[in-house]
């Protein structure tokens, strides 16, 4: 009889961290996503931001390498977190290996729930994630980026715009352009 009893409470205590382990990994979903999603609404605002220096002078080339002022990704993190059934807490810009990047902090919305364990009823997940957006053109060797648009992305192929006869939709996409991806 006592084998049962602890027998039970042994699943029980498991059911407990399962439970707590269930919160964590949604939360972390939620983390993950409101950092990519920040990271990718910033992306778009590069590519925008880099229709608009083209052609207008050589600025160009800051917004090629990621380095123009961008969105915030705040709304964008803010809606996929509470599509997770999360709350952004926090979206901090910086910075890794040199790329700009976003870290989403979330708390979920649900608790783990009530256990045998006091005090989980009322538990939250926190989760945390960076997602970097990294260039993957740069401009071709020896040209005069006020006279010339050229730039090469790799296996994707290089481009040369011209100045005096852009429009956006020359560019190409915005993940030929830069690379969006969680750094942790």
């Amino acid at each position: 009889m006592w084998l049962v009893g602890t027998l039970l409470f042994v699943a029980f205590v498991f059911f407990v961290f399962a439970k707590a382990a269930v919160a964590r990994s949604g939360a972390q979903a939620a983390a993950d996503a409101a950092a990519l999603a920040a990271a990718q609404e910033v992306r778009g605002e590069l590519v925008d931001g880099l229709g608009g220096a083209i052609g207008n002078d050589d600025d160009w080339l800051n917004w090629l390498a990621g380095e123009g002022p961008g969105a915030d990704g705040v709304a964008a993190a803010t809606d996929l977190a509470a599509a997770n059934d999360a709350t952004l807490e926090g979206l901090t810009p910086g910075s890794v290996g040199g790329f700009p990047s976003f870290k989403a902090s979330i708390v979920t919305n649900y608790t783990v729930g009530e256990s045998l364990i006091p005090g989980t009823e009322n538990t939250q997940a926190h989760a945390s994630a960076t997602a970097v957006i990294e260039p993957r053109c740069a401009p071709e060797p020896g040209i005069d980026p006020i006279e010339t648009v050229a730039f090469e992305c790799g296996s994707d192929g290089n481009f040369e715009l011209d100045p005096e006869d852009f429009v956006l939709e020359d560019l190409p996409d915005a993940s030929v352009l830069f690379s969006v991806y969680l750094a942790e």
